[in-house]
């Protein structure tokens, strides 16, 4: 089988629960792969550098697809036998570029279609009521909505199941997951 038919996308716009689910999944014997933009947003504050979202939107996709693609080429090197759950895929960083109107590079798109996942991502809608800013998270409601807007469109044009997480509680969310995953057509 392969390999990439173990890599599981959790995605969605800010703070929708992403990071609680993934963590879930960890108690529970999983791996997980982090997401990258907030390290990537830590390191460039601390060097005082401009590949920020609110700065230089370009360096930082750029910086975006170079982690991801580097995250994913890691698991890729691994004997995987169960899941593994990303926070955002390859593909997060086009809808980013799309949503900041930037122009797409075709090695972006390349690097996207190149770099597989299973073929049902998980898609975390917005959440008002769990929904807060950060000095990292900064985008409004309405971003955040626009976000999963984008998001969902992105996975669905490469080829990808989009299934809409529900609102429920954080265990929930994890059963509903595995038993989409369970209920899989080869």
């Amino acid at each position: 089988m392969d390999q990439t038919h173990y890599f599981i996308v959790l995605t969605g716009g800010p703070g929708v629960g992403k990071t609680t689910l993934l963590n879930e999944l960890h108690k529970q014997g999983f791996s997980i792969v982090e997401e990258d933009a907030r390290r990537i947003i830590r390191e460039q504050l601390e060097a005082d550098a401009d590949g920020l979202p609110w700065k230089n939107k370009t360096r930082y996709a750029k910086l975006m697809l170079a982690a991801s693609s580097a995250s994913y080429l890691m698991q890729v090197r691994q004997d995987h036998q169960n899941y593994i759950f990303f926070d955002r895929g390859i593909p997060d960083t086009l809808a980013y570029i799309a949503m900041e109107g930037l122009a797409i590079e075709e090695e972006l798109l390349h690097e996207a279609k190149g770099r597989h996942y299973h073929k049902k991502v998980f898609i975390l809608p917005p959440w008002a009521e769990i929904y807060a800013n950060d000095n990292e998270r900064k985008q409004t409601w309405r971003e955040a909505e626009n976000t999963f807007k984008i998001m969902k469109e992105t996975y669905t044009q490469l080829g990808y199941e989009t299934i809409e997480v529900p609102k429920t509680t954080v265990n929930d969310r994890v059963q509903f997951i595995l038993k989409a995953l369970e209920q899989q057509n080869y």
